[in-house]
């Protein structure tokens, strides 16, 4: 069903040259058992921190939660992933098992574009209009939204449940392209490429911009640019970063594979970089943590809090860390500058 590289193993099978199979046997395992290890234990660890009770709470930390738990739901998929390579792409877990792997990861990619545009949006706002438009980044409204994203990516991907597994010899296949349903797979492309990837992208691009317009014609203190102005920037910069290394790439490829697909003809190379841009859009999960702790709304202090609150005794010597001595001066710097 995914563009990941195949269509039919029998067609792969009549070209000697074309090892994409046992490319993905060797990849994907190894792959997708890092991004699981890393995406869980990250978003896993930010979902405990933005539950946590604090002072103050923000739209932003609603956007981000719901960023976190759309990254940790798809994460939980992938050990089932990584069984069905390593069992020589023999799927043992049900239809319906299969149906939602492929419908899984789409969910997750786009809601994360959204989310992550919707961040930099709300950023930029605050810099330039911080108290005209307070309507919109009220608590209320920010779960209105992430409500809307929901429904919307989740049934803009329903299609994708109609796909499930197929039978072939004493093998059970999943997450294969469907011959059958290729045009639908060109037109589905060309909608999400448009509508998921193309025009979040210009709206960060343009966010980006005017952002760095303001700060053109702000005067810089001395001791730095101002906290929200500081976290617009990186908001949209660790935004952008992620958009091309994990979205671009994919999107542009699966776009070619999809357009040049032939029956019969291994493109090898292509087939190999579809696979490795595949699972670049599934290790944006991995890189949105880092978006949390640099750019979100108190997560510094919420973060030291609840390791105080778990491990009182223990959390003296855990700052004695290099990283964590850079995190414990870094919010003592932000509290001075507030």
């Amino acid at each position: 069903m995914e563009p990941n590289g195949t269509f039919s193993s029998n067609n792969n099978n009549n070209n000697k040259n074309c090892t994409i199979e046992n490319f993905k046997k060797e990849f994907y395992p190894i792959v997708y058992l890092i991004i699981f290890v890393w995406g869980a234990l990250g978003n896993g660890l930010s979902i405990y921190v933005f539950l946590q009770p604090y002072k103050k709470s923000t739209s932003v930390n609603v956007f981000m939660l719901n960023l976190a738990i759309s990254d940790l739901l798809f994460t939980s998929t992938l050990p089932f992933r990584v069984d069905y390579y390593l069992r020589d792409y023999n799927w043992i877990f049900g239809d319906l098992a299969c149906r939602i792997m492929s419908y899984s990861l789409y969910v997750n990619m786009y809601s994360s574009i959204y989310f992550l545009t919707l961040l930099s949006v709300v950023r930029f706002l605050a810099t330039v209009h911080p108290f005209r438009l307070l309507h919109i980044t009220s608590i209320r409204s920010a779960r209105i939204i992430c409500g809307v994203i929901w429904v919307f990516t989740m049934a803009s991907s329903a299609k994708l449940l109609d796909n499930g597994s197929e039978q072939k010899g004493n093998a059970t296949l999943c997450l294969e392209l469907n011959l059958k349903k290729i045009t639908n797979l060109q037109i589905m492309n060309h909608v999400s490429l448009v509508v998921g990837f193309l025009l979040p992208f210009f709206t960060l691009s343009i966010c980006y911009l005017m952002i760095i317009r303001v700060l053109l014609k702000v005067e810089v203190p001395e001791s730095g640019l101002r906290v929200s102005h500081r976290k617009a920037l990186i908001t949209v910069i660790i935004a952008l970063i992620i958009f091309f290394l994990c979205f671009l790439p994919y999107h542009t490829l699966r776009t070619v594979h999809l357009a040049t697909w032939k029956v019969g003809v291994c493109e090898d190379r292509l087939h190999k970089a579809v696979v490795i841009t595949l699972a670049l859009a599934a290790a944006n999960s991995c890189f949105n943590p880092l978006l949390y702790y640099f750019a979100g709304e108190n997560f510094k202090d919420r973060l030291r809090s609840a390791l105080k609150k778990g491990h009182p005794q223990k959390v003296k010597t855990m700052f004695s860390f290099p990283a964590c001595v850079w995190l414990k001066t870094e919010t003592s710097m932000q509290g001075n500058t507030r």
